[in-house]
């Protein structure tokens, strides 16, 4: 397609612009071949007519397709130009906050001017192994590649760092070498990593300075070659440095600050050590003063200062040195501070009694007067004299500032040269790669010969790569066989030899300083003469003839030839470096010594700004000119870097304010020109950029193919295709594997494929469309037939409601008729039988009112009669109440002053804390008292009422009586008032004993209110009581659980490191052997401190010998291993064994105790061996005479019964049974005595053999005959008996003593204890008191709950206490459980013997003593006896020669483990501590070997996990402990461990288990590693969801071939198989759950960190595959049953980023969502997801701004760790449970293919 037809409307392009370089435009018009202009319009809407150029009519470029922008690599882009390599960088740097690009083999760095999270070691971690295309660009990418490629191809390698001041060059370099020390890790030097990162705070202090560019700007260029052993650790490093700026020690513009190193000195005056420097501010010192900015923002000169003496000390330069170093630093400050005083030429002077010239000649050692007359004059040469000449001040001045300036280059050197021997290893080198970091392209508005050599350099630089380039391009075109065609590329040689060639600008200038009156004008004239005109690249300005201008590579720069001459002499005035060399001062004799005679290391040129002479240059290399030197320096460099494979990284300024994150387009551009950037992209771009493979092309573009195009040969059709859509065949070609497109061609397939996507999306969307309207006309019309059918249905029953309703109407009219004349009826009938009933009433009231006044006046006569009675009674009744009421009152004021002071005594609170239920009590008791009352009162009532009721008969009699006298009442009116007025008191009396009755039920009442609240008040109080304990007690549990997990985690890391430390302790020890039959191959000898087959757990002072047998070996190994790497060695393990040691003190202490114990049991069960015998001899005899007198007495007892047969059954009183009843007692009495005369018979004869072990050990010790206790035995008596009896009174009372001192010791015991509880009673009084005096002072429901709170303390303290003494009684009694069934067994195996031995000869004896043995043997099953002989075949069989996959199939689980420790029970059963110890030591050590050996195999460390575990529960389940035995069979339980208490063995086998846990992890990691990130994000597990993204990207060059490629099924297969092998081995179900668990963390952290760290990855249709993966994960969780218990949860990270990946993320709804959505996720992961969201599709759209804020602003507020990456190395604590075992020991079946044929079964 032709490229015209591409500017069709809407296409978008970019035009210049003054202000951003580049700007976008849209056409709004075709245009069309021969068009003057093109019609655009701006992003700002505004209209714009682009003319075009006539002369070649360039059309502007295009802008790369909106999904295309932020590519990680530049050259992917589509078009490739200026404007699109400026756009992508702004969009990554400022959209995204990406810092690094590739373009081609190049990174591009932008300087952020912000610290940023991406260097941690995490990051580290996640780059290390990685191919360079497969991640997001980084420093530690390259980094990687360059440390691969020397690994793979053995090839040198170089990093070259290049760019302008402020760019970041130093800070790349600085982190590529902590890529390398971090990985490659060192192979006999733990320090040589720190030592090269701690060189750079001494050459930033020294070589660095503040510009007005960068507050830490390199102002030297260095290439540190960093060197590598054959495994590739490294061992060493050099360093060589270029171009110092010497001429900033005595000059600095404004705005600038000198060397950081003299700001750092001043700042640290006030220290006591640097007083006798007279130093000051930096302000006082003319060196420090001329910028005027003497401070840096956020920058102490003071701690950077002690960051530099750090770093001093730890390359090795010792303190002296150091101060020394500083002394001269302080005299050069001095040496500017002197003035030169004279005016015109000749008369300059300096006084001697300069304070600052004094202090200089003190500092320096010299003599004042010689160098103040040096300082002026100068001595000449000729022929036939040497004259002394008077200098001017001018050039007084500049000969004091050159020497400062030579003095300042000697020290830099002096320190390299100290920095390289401190980095210098004595191991060969086998490989190298070096680090440049080197200036950049340099003009500024004045330039000058520093800049000119800066320039220079690079354009040495620039020819190389753009030759490496070419080189790469012609490569790649080769190996897929593409017709090379010469790319036309600029050749910057010409330039180059300007400068360098002959007669040209170098040459010239050189010969120029030979000349005796040579000057710069005249050196101009030559330059003008000899190349203007005649070269391209030399020109000269209109307005200057002391100038001249070359064009560089990068831009055309002019130089002002003023200064060129002198600094490219470097003249010193030779009289003042004798002055210099005439001192005391050792260590300038050692700088200027150096200069004599030294060869220096570093190949370094000084100058103004020129590379520093090398530290120890003869006299005849000082003279060389400075240009020389720097050229001679360069073309070295030129030939390492061409000797190695070069990597490149150009750092970019993007503003010069240090804005973060801003970029300023015209500064960019400018460095992208200057670095080679462009030039990279121009090469690119005139060749074939775009490159696919064919699968990739496939499936991106199958929508432009049609069925019939499609092939089995996807590279046939893919061919095809491309031949019918691009017409013009050199617009691609078909490579091996790949189509390689030219610039362009992608975009115009994008936008066919846009284009048929887009019309099929149109002919869906009418599709759709037409099957929505027809669906809606259908659901319109059956609602039309609907409603029609419901109208027709309402019409008829609207008719049918008529003809009923006419119908209904006249059969009401006939009802209403007869309804109305039957009314006229009904109300004429009701009106006459009101009339009569109206009369009738009438005549009635009137007879009832006669009647009822008649009634009345009878009731009247009757109350007042009874109002009479009643009142005599009611006086009589209040008089005895008013006395019962003063009497009673008088009664309970007396109790109530008794209760009072009942109350204030202590008996009272005591009876309140016996608890609240005798309160309720005395209120149920007062309540029944109080019915009591109320029952008495109501029979009062009923009482009074009776009498009334007498009365009112008494009162009718009287009623009766006064009716006689009625006319006499009638004139007594008055005395019937006052009668009515005593009713109404009566009626009030009434009232008030109503009233009184009411407030007692009330009273009675609030009582049963009073118990019921009481009583809920004691439940709520209990409740809560009950509720705190049990939230404290779980509160309790979660916080030790908690602690126990975190105890765990870090005991675990201990392990690992003390593991680890053990594995260099012994790979040291084998290179110390090496080393040693290296120097002495005729005789090897091992380390007598270390042994393999020793436990360390029960030897841990072993391991804490190696730092003294290290020391012991340093001058050993002195000329094999650097001193470095031992002193560092013992450092850490100094600390980490510290560490150990207050672990395991305790630990040891025990273990010292444990062996003393052993060795006595083993001495005493020595010595009891003989004993023993004849014991059971004498036994024997006993036993013997025992039998006779039992027989005897048997005799007797059947003739006894004989007597009483024919009496029957014998009876108590018979004689036979009494017979019986004697016998019996006299055998218990007989079997006492026995006993206590075998007890006293088995002590005499320990006692006897400790004699015999004691005279036979003088035997030996002695050897002296003559004094053996033994002769003088016999020369007493022959058969010893006197000295026996003297042996035996002699234990005897040493028993006595021993059993006194043992009662005087119980005794002081015990009188301490009931002090101590005598000293608590106390105090529990005295608290008692205190309590009681607290609670009288609060009120008295305070009291109340005080006293309860107290009470239920004080309980609470006493359950705690009788727990603890329960814990002790129980383990007292399972001790003694232990010790009872031992002694009862043993008893019981006697009694045995002795009831079921006859009386038989010594033969007969013999022959029942082995069958008694035989039985006894048969009660101990499942026991293996294994000979000390047959142990390490038993070893070797079981563990060493062992294979687990044959031992998992054909036998059951944990049988090495069963067989050990059925051999472990022989040797408890036997009392053999030996053999237990050394059974289990070398079972451990055996096991570790074979791990070690085997390591990364699976099997291997699944099978002995599961061993190891089930050795560790059957020790427990065998051990006697009631926590473990409770689930054993009564067979089993009679199988514990009798002797010995193994639990500290239990500890080291749960330690053990631990290490191979870790082991099974990292070989289940190394396996999965691979294929996580190809399997879960690589693979496309959906075929084709949305087609691979449109870039073209050229993947880098992988720096292995390519593997086997892993898919979503691999992994499932391997998880499988880990599954199945752990099943099969029967390791315990929750410890293969924390296998899985494991396993699926490191598959989400490993997937989710290279999803972070890939912008690729980061899309919706990858979401949606990954999301899929993650699915088939869950299922296979599922499958298993292994989904509870965490596992699941280790992959919620994975799916919310999935998920992050797939919402909306437009709104701020959309941010809301996304906070609450991803709570598994940290902020700071949701942020880099987000920015690394790219839409595959032209469809999809990027994340808005707005939401993104938005999400930022959400998440501003979470508390979580700033870390962007997950830890894939944490590995969570392992726990492994009891889990007993149901097989039983006795019936274990072992298969002869174990060839332990020697083991015997009992």
């Amino acid at each position: 397609m032709a490229a015209p037809a591409l500017y069709s409307k809407f296409a978008r392009v970019w035009i210049p612009d003054a202000v951003e370089v580049w700007r976008s435009a849209e056409l709004t018009k075709d245009y069309s071949p021969g068009d003057a202009a093109l019609q655009l319009q701006l992003e700002d809407g505004s209209e714009l007519e682009y003319k075009l150029n006539p002369k070649d009519n360039t059309l502007p470029p295009l802008r790369n397709p909106d999904i295309l922008v932020g590519e990680n690599d530049l050259t992917a882009l589509s078009y490739l130009h200026e404007p699109a390599v400026l756009h992508n960088l702004r969009v990554r740097f400022i959209d995204s906050k990406l810092i690094y690009t590739y373009c081609g083999i190049i990174l591009v760095a932008i300087n952020p001017y912000e610290s940023l999270p991406i260097y941690g070691e995490d990051i580290i971690s996640a780059y290390s192994g990685q191919n360079m295309g497969d991640m997001d660009p980084h420093i530690f990418a390259v980094a990687e590649e360059a440390y691969k490629q020397m690994a793979r191809d053995e090839r040198n390698q170089s990093i070259i760092v290049s760019g302008e001041s402020g760019a970041g060059k130093t800070v790349s370099a600085k982190y590529a070498m902590r890529y390398f020390a971090t990985v490659s890790g060192s192979s006999t030097e733990a320090s040589v990593e720190e030592r090269i990162l701690a060189s750079s705070p001494i050459m930033e202090a020294i070589g660095n300075a503040k510009t007005t560019r960068n507050d830490n700007s390199s102002r030297f260029g260095k290439y540190i070659e960093i060197g590598f052993d054959r495994k590739y650790h490294i061992i060493g490093a050099n360093m060589r440095t270029y171009l110092l700026e010497k001429s900033r020690v005595v000059f600095q513009a404004s705005e600038e600050r000198n060397y950081h190193i003299f700001y750092q000195l001043c700042a640290s005056t006030h220290l006591p050590e640097f007083k006798a420097l007279q130093l000051g501010s930096t302000d006082e010192f003319h060196y420090t003063n001329q910028g005027t900015s003497p401070i840096i923002d956020e920058v102490d000169d003071a701690q950077e200062m002690q960051t530099t003496r750090r770093a001093f000390s730890l390359l090795g330069i010792h303190e002296i040195q150091q101060l020394d170093l500083f002394r001269i630093l302080a005299a050069i400050l001095h040496l500017g501070n002197v003035e030169v005083t004279g005016r015109g030429s000749g008369n300059c002077s300096v006084s001697t009694e300069n304070c600052h010239l004094t202090v200089f000649c003190e500092l320096m050692m010299v003599s004042c007067e010689s160098m103040a007359h040096w300082l002026c004059h100068k001595k000449l040469k000729t022929a036939t004299e040497t004259l002394n000449k008077p200098l001017a001040k001018t050039e007084a001045v500049d000969g004091r500032d050159a020497l400062a300036k030579h003095i300042y280059a000697r020290l830099f050197n002096w320190i390299v040269s100290q920095i390289n021997k401190a980095l210098r290893s004595s191991s060969v080198q086998h490989s190298f790669i070096g680090v440049l970091d080197i200036y950049g392209f340099e003009t500024f508005e004045i330039n000058s010969f520093e800049q000119f050599c800066i320039n220079y350099a690079n354009e040495k630089l620039q020819q190389q790569f753009n030759l490496h380039v070419f080189k790469l391009e012609q490569e790649e075109y080769m190996k897929e066989q593409i017709p090379w065609t010469l790319i036309d590329f600029y050749d910057n040689q010409p330039c180059i030899n300007l400068i360098e060639a002959k007669m040209g600008v170098l040459d010239l200038l050189d010969e120029e300083c030979m000349m005796p009156k040579g000057s710069d004008g005249s050196w101009a004239q030559k330059l003008y003469n000899t190349h203007l005109k005649k070269s391209a690249h030399f020109d000269k300005p209109r307005m200057s003839n002391k100038a001249f201008i070359i064009h560089h590579f990068a831009d055309r720069v002019e130089y002002q030839c003023e200064g060129f001459l002198e600094k490219n002499k470097d003249t010193v005035n030779e009289e003042q470096i004798n002055v210099l060399k005439s001192s005391k001062f050792a260590f300038l004799l050692e700088l200027f010594q150096d200069e004599e005679n030294a060869p220096g290391p570093t190949g370094t040129v000084a100058s103004g700004r020129t590379k520093m002479p090398r530290v120890g240059q003869s006299l005849r290399d000082h003279k060389k000119s400075v240009g020389l030197q720097f050229r001679n320096s360069l073309n070295l460099l030129m030939d390492t870097l061409n000797a190695t494979t070069p990597h490149y990284v150009r750092c970019i300024k993007p503003n010069d304010h240090k804005s973060p994150l801003m970029m300023d387009p015209s500064r960019a551009a400018q460095q992208l020109r200057a670095c080679g950037v462009l030039e990279t992209v121009r090469i690119s771009a005139a060749g074939f950029p775009s490159r696919w493979t064919y699968q990739e092309f496939f499936i991106r573009y199958r929508v432009l193919m049609k069925q019939k195009d499609v092939l089995s040969d996807k590279k046939l059709t893919c061919q095809n295709v491309l031949e019918q859509l691009i017409q013009d065949s050199d617009k691609y070609k078909f490579g091996k594997t790949k189509i390689f497109f030219r610039a362009g061609q992608v975009a115009y397939l994008e936008k066919l494929r846009a284009d048929k996507l887009r019309a099929a999306c149109v002919q869906i969307q009418k599709t759709i469309r037409c099957w929505l309207s027809r669906k809606k006309y259908l659901r319109l019309r059956r609602a039309t037939i609907t409603i029609q059918r419901y109208v027709r249905g309402q019409q008829a029953r609207t008719l049918c409601k008529s003809l009923r309703r006419t119908k209904a109407a006249v059969v009401i009219q006939k009802y209403q008729r007869m309804c109305a004349a039957r009314r006229l009826y009904q109300r004429k009938r009701a009106a006459t039988v009101l009339l009569q009933r109206l009369l009738r009433g009438h005549t009635a009231r009137l007879r009832y009112r006669q009647l009822r006044y008649e009634q009345k006046v009878v009731v009247v006569q009757r109350w007042v009669r009874s109002w009479l009675a009643r009142l005599r009674y009611r006086r009589t009744l209040q008089a005895l109440v008013y006395l019962q009421c003063c009497a009673r009152r008088m009664l309970a004021r007396r109790e109530l002053k008794k209760l009072k002071i009942e109350a204030r005594s202590v008996e009272h609170y005591k009876k309140l804390n016996v608890g609240m239920e005798n309160k309720i009590m005395q209120l149920q008791r007062k309540v029944d008292d109080q019915h009591k009352e109320n029952r008495e009162l109501l029979e009062r009532l009923i009482v009074v009422e009776s009498s009334s009721v007498s009365e009112l008969e008494k009162l009718h009699s009287q009623l009766e009586a006064l009716q006689g006298v009625e006319e006499d009442a009638r004139h007594l009116g008055d005395q019937v008032s006052t009668l009515e007025e005593e009713l109404g008191l009566t009626r009030e009396e009434l009232e008030r004993n109503r009233k009184m009755v009411e407030e007692l039920n009330e009273k009675n009442n609030l009582l049963k209110s009073e118990k019921d609240d009481l009583n809920n008040l004691i439940k709520e109080q209990g409740q809560q009581i009950t509720d705190k304990l049990q939230k404290a007690h779980q509160e309790l549990i979660e916080h030790l659980q908690t602690d126990l997990n975190e105890e765990r985690t870090r005991y675990q890391k201990l392990l690992t490191e003390h593991l680890k430390l053990e594995e260099l302790h012994a790979d040291l020890i084998s290179e110390r052997e090496a080393a040693a039959h290296m120097s002495k191959p005729g005789h090897v000898r091992t380390d007598s401190a270390y042994s393999s087959n020793e436990s360390q757990y029960t030897h841990c002072s072993e391991f804490t010998g190696s730092e003294v047998s290290l020391q012991g070996q340093e001058e050993e190994l002195q000329g094999a291993v650097d001193v470095g790497l031992l002193l560092k060695l013992q450092r850490r393990v100094a600390e980490l064994e510290q560490e150990k040691l207050n672990l395991q003190s305790e630990w040891d202490s025990r273990e010292e105790q444990l062996q003393q114990d052993h060795a006595k049991e083993l001495e005493e069960c020595r010595r009891t061996l003989i004993a023993e015998r004849d014991y059971e001899a004498q036994k024997r005899q006993e036993l013997e005479s025992d039998n006779k007198r039992l027989k005897k007495d048997l005799n007797d007892l059947r003739v006894s019964l004989s007597l009483g047969k024919g009496s029957g059954r014998a009876s108590p009183g018979a004689p036979a049974y009494n017979v019986l009843l004697e016998q019996l007692s006299s055998i218990t009495e007989e079997l006492e005595v026995r006993k206590e005369e075998v007890l006293l018979l088995r002590t005499q004869l320990v006692n006897l053999e400790a004699f015999k072990y004691k005279e036979a050990a003088s035997e030996g010790d002695s050897g002296d005959t003559s004094r053996s206790p033994t002769l003088d035995l016999h020369e007493l008596n022959e058969d010893g008996e006197l000295y026996m009896v003297y042996e035996g009174l002699k234990e005897t009372n040493r028993l006595l003593e021993s059993q006194l001192q043992t009662e005087r010791q119980d005794h002081a015991e015990e009188l301490q204890a009931l002090r101590a509880q005598l000293q608590a009673l106390r105090e529990e009084r005295d608290q008692q008191q205190e309590l009681l005096t607290n609670t009288l002072k609060l009120p008295q429901d305070g009291r109340v709950h005080t006293a309860l709170q107290h009470e239920i303390s004080r309980l609470t303290r006493h359950n705690v206490d009788l727990m603890e003494q329960m814990d002790k009684q129980d383990k007292t009694i399972r001790k003694l459980k232990k010790q009872l069934k031992m002694y009862m067994k043993k008893v019981e195996e006697s009694d045995q013997i002795q009831i079921d031995q006859p009386i038989l000869d010594n033969k007969a004896s013999e022959a029942l003593s082995s069958v008694s043995i035989i039985r006894k043997e048969r009660h101990c099953q499942g026991m293996l006896e294994c000979r000390k002989e047959d142990e390490s075949k038993l070893l070797r069989a079981l563990i060493t020669d062992l294979k687990p996959r044959g031992v998992a199939v054909s036998l059951i689980p944990g049988l090495p483990a069963y067989i050990l420790f059925m051999c472990l029970r022989h040797a408890d059963y036997t009392n053999n501590d030996q053999q237990v110890c050394t059974l289990l030591n070398s079972s451990i050590n055996s096991i570790k070997n074979v791990l070690k050996k085997k390591g990364d195999d699976f099997e291997t460390a699944s099978f002995w996990l599961a061993n190891t575990c089930r050795l560790l529960h059957c020790l427990k389940q065998y051990s006697g402990e009631e926590a473990f035995t409770k689930h054993n069979t009564p067979q089993q339980n009679e199988q514990c461990l009798l002797n010995f208490d193994l639990a500290e063995y239990r500890q080291v086998l749960s330690d053990l288990i631990i290490q191979i846990y870790q082991q099974l992890i990292k070989c289940m990691e190394s396996i999965l590693q691979p294929m996580i990130v190809a399997g879960m994000l690589e693979q496309e597990t959906i075929p084709v969801v949305l087609g691979l993204k449109p870039t073209g990207l050229r993947k880098r060059t992988s720096s292995f071939p390519e593997e086997s490629s892993y898919t979503l099924d691999s992994i499932l297969k391997q998880l499988e198989s880990f599954h199945s092998t752990l099943l099969q081995h029967g390791n315990d179900t929750d410890l293969v759950k924390q296998v899985v668990k494991q396993q699926f963390y490191f598959i989400c952290a490993v997937t989710l960190n290279s999803l972070l760290l890939r912008k690729d990855m980061c899309s919706w249709s990858k979401g949606l595959q990954i999301r899929y993966n993650v699915s088939q994960l869950e299922e296979w969780l599922m499958d298993k049953g292994i989904q509870v218990g965490g596992v699941r949860e280790m992959l919620e990270p994975l799916i919310q980023a999935t998920k992050l990946l797939q919402v909306n993320k437009k709104t701020e709804e959309d941010a809301k969502a996304i906070a609450t959505m991803c709570t598994a996720l940290t902020a700071t992961q949701i942020v880099k997801i987000l920015n690394l969201y790219t839409p595959v599709n032209e469809f999809e759209e990027r994340v808005s701004v707005s939401c993104m804020k938005s999400v930022q602003a959400l998440l501003k507020d979470r508390q979580e760790s700033p870390q962007l990456l997950m830890d894939s190395k944490t590995v969570f604590p392992i726990t492994f449970p009891f889990n007993p075992s149901h097989v039983a020991l006795e019936n274990i079946q072992i298969p002869a293919s174990l060839n332990i044929n020697f083991l015997t079964r009992l």
